[in-house]
């Protein structure tokens, strides 16, 4: 079964789409703020594919960016104007930055309240801590397209190959919150195949493709592929996917897996922001 999220998330956001209109017959639209620095051609095509599908359910998308050369003070500042910024519901600092720019602190200086992203430490503490908070984009997309595809978590060994912040320890902390069985591998860890070999639900996010093969996996295995390499001019994943696939019960494709997802997650979690601004101020 290959995991299309591709459609998927064109279903949730069509349902997204209608929520949104329901709510604008009595409040403003959401409003997400995207800060942009350089021209990297990666960058540019997320931006570009978030500002599509913000646009398609009917969320306010404005974009700033900035050259290569702009200061961490100059973010800073942005960040926070945006924070003060009553029409604005969700906020995200496009990642990475140059690396002349304080990542870490400038992460950090967008309001809890805003992060869509759910990358502020606050947000990820509550989720650690298994309490309401902003998901992180990627594992929540990735949980959300599991449940479309009504796939039960529960009692599953769960192996992520990868410890980000970013993607490894979120998806974590959800699947085990959904009942899963945990191990979490890494660039250090000894014997990779030996732990990849035990997951009913594979997870991989470390940016080099084709790692996994079928030597590595059981069969009938639930494959969740991060990743996206470019290898001769085209999109491949972590997951060598024609090797795979007749060996998987599920998979995720490279492109057209998580990454719609993703975006999905980002907009859901731009209109939760939305929905507490607009109840605190009608209160």
């Amino acid at each position: 079964m290959i995991l299309n999220g591709k459609e998927t998330a064109i279903k949730l956001n069509h349902e997204l789409q209608l929520k949104i209109q329901q709510d604008m017959q009595q409040f403003r639209p959401p409003h997400l703020a995207i800060i942009l620095v350089g021209s990297h051609p990666a960058s540019l095509s997320y931006i570009k594919g978030k500002l599509k599908a913000a646009e398609s359910v009917g969320i306010k998308a404005t974009l700033h960016h900035f050259g290569d050369d702009v200061s961490t003070l100059m973010i800073y500042d942005k960040i926070q104007e945006l924070n003060q910024d009553e029409q604005v519901d969700g906020m995200i600092l496009q990642l990475p930055l140059p690396k002349h720019l304080d990542e870490a602190y400038l992460t950090q200086a967008i309001d809890v309240t805003k992060d869509a992203d759910g990358f502020h430490v606050l947000n990820q503490g509550l989720l650690y801590q298994g309490k309401s908070s902003v998901k992180p984009a990627t594992p929540y997309g990735m949980t959300l397209l599991l449940n479309a595809y009504n796939i039960d978590v529960l009692g599953k060994h769960a192996v992520i190959v990868g410890r980000s912040n970013i993607v490894g320890f979120p998806i974590a902390r959800l699947l085990m919150d959904l009942g899963a069985t945990i191990t979490v591998c890494h660039s250090k860890t000894k014997d990779l195949s030996y732990h990849t070999k035990q997951a009913d639900i594979l997870v991989v996010s470390v940016g080099k493709p084709h790692l996994i093969d079928k030597n590595m996996i059981k069969k009938d295995a639930i494959i969740l592929d991060v990743g996206i390499n470019k290898v001769d001019g085209k999109l491949v994943g972590d997951v060598n996917f024609n090797d795979v696939v007749d060996h998987v019960s599920a998979i995720t494709p490279v492109p057209g897996g998580v990454g719609p997802m993703t975006i999905h997650a980002l907009l859901l979690n731009t209109y939760h922001l939305y929905e507490k601004h607009v109840k605190i101020k009608t209160k």
